[in-house]
């Protein structure tokens, strides 16, 4: 017997491309292309979009971001306080003339006067309080009196700078002045804004100031860290 050679050829294609014997419906689809990349969805956009809303919750998290403002108070009406050193002239009689620490009770002892309070009073307020102890001493009638300050009492900086510390004050100093006083700012200092510690009509309050807010005599400020 002769032997068969069996050909296996591929089906037919028939209409619409399918083959024979083969519904459209077994066809599978063909691949579909991938979408290019938005330009506006692109990662680095979305590395900003996804870093954006902790930055901002970090910045709302700074430490001394919920104090409230320090009200300000203008240079002209500083008040003497203890550990100021005063000046007294007494026009017309140099015995009583010198000068004086205020005590920690707040007072100046003046020769034939005695103690005269002197903390939380303007220099021209405590002008007025000697010539009326000098009055009712008897020491003279009408005296004419010059106060001054010619040591203030020191302020302190204390957090993110150099050299924390107390320093002696200078009149017309800024939150800036002190921090370039204590050494400059930290690598880690909040920049933008410090708070300050003031004794306000016997009572400690801190609030929030700015770079450029005024120092007092005895302000303790505090440069904060900032938060990355």
């Amino acid at each position: 017997m002769s032997a068969r050679l069996h050909v296996c050829l591929p089906p037919a294609a028939g209409p619409g491309g399918t083959r024979m014997g083969e519904s459209p419906v077994d066809r599978a689809p063909p691949a579909t292309p991938p979408l290019p990349a938005d330009r506006h969805t692109s990662m680095p956009g979305r590395r900003l979009l996804v870093l954006l809303p902790l930055g901002l919750a970090g910045a709302c998290s700074q430490p001394g971001s919920g104090l409230p403002p320090l009200e300000e108070t203008a240079r002209a009406t500083y008040r003497v306080g203890s550990g100021d050193v005063l000046r007294v002239i007494v026009f017309g009689d140099p015995r009583l003339n010198g000068e004086f620490r205020v005590n920690d009770d707040g007072t100046i002892s003046l020769p034939l006067a005695g103690a005269v309070p002197a903390a939380a009073k303007t220099a021209r307020e405590l002008e007025a309080s000697i010539s009326g102890a000098l009055q009712t001493q008897g020491v003279l009638r009408n005296p004419q009196v010059a106060v001054e300050v010619v040591t203030f009492r020191p302020f302190f900086i204390l957090g993110e700078v150099e050299r924390p510390g107390q320093y002696p004050f200078q009149p017309g100093m800024t939150v800036l002045t002190a921090v370039a006083i204590g050494g400059g700012f930290t690598y880690r200092a909040n920049r933008d804004f410090a708070s300050i510690t003031r004794v306000i009509d016997g009572q400690a309050v801190e609030g929030k100031v700015q770079r450029q807010s005024f120092v007092q005599p005895g302000d303790v400020i505090t440069v904060f860290e900032r938060r990355f």
